[in-house]
């Protein structure tokens, strides 16, 4: 059974940007930039009824188009960094949608998600790389920024399970509302 996961999509002129700077960091597990998405709610492996009356809840959502922007790059961890990561600059109605995605899904019989919503795009994996190596690379690449960019819709993404995750799959494609 695959895992599921709710998410943005990336813009090809974005993730092409973002692309360009996956180097200089020796056992970096750089994700592919076809996989680059901002995750808005983690099923996990889940049957296909729950799947389906997931895809059924979430059809019924209208929320309006978002533009987002990246501010900068960072990395989850501390002292001993997971993942470096293009952070989304904060957006309330990217925070409405994502808290509509949570409610829909406990209606439907999920539990809770417990982990507090940070919007970002995960670059690479980098377990095992000093939080040194990795401070120097944020020092070189962390201002990386961009222009506002549209977000049209949200999709149901499978994992295959596999370290990292991908390639991802869109499985069910939301459209949000242009207003």
């Amino acid at each position: 059974m695959p895992r599921l996961f709710a998410g943005l999509e990336i813009p090809s002129e974005i993730s092409d940007r973002l692309a360009l700077i996956r180097s200089g960091l020796k056992k970096a597990r750089w994700i592919e930039p076809t996989d680059y998405h901002v995750t808005l709610r983690f099923f996990g492996e889940i049957d296909a009824g729950l799947a389906s009356d997931i895809g059924t809840l979430f059809s019924a959502l209208h929320k309006p188009v978002l533009s987002l922007a990246i501010d900068g790059l960072d990395a989850f961890g501390g002292t001993k960094p997971r993942a470096i990561f293009a952070r989304i600059k904060a957006n309330p109605q990217l925070d409405v949608l994502q808290n509509s995605i949570e409610k829909l899904a406990q209606r439907a019989g999920c539990a809770p998600e417990t982990r507090k919503f940070t919007p970002h795009i995960t670059l690479a994996r980098v377990n095992g790389i000093s939080s040194t190596a990795i401070a120097g690379w944020l020092a070189n690449n962390g201002d990386f920024t961009s222009k506002l960019f549209p977000i049209d819709s949200f999709a149901i993404f499978s994992a295959r399970p596999s370290r990292g995750g991908g390639p991802y799959v869109v499985e069910q494609r939301f459209d949000l509302t242009q207003v």
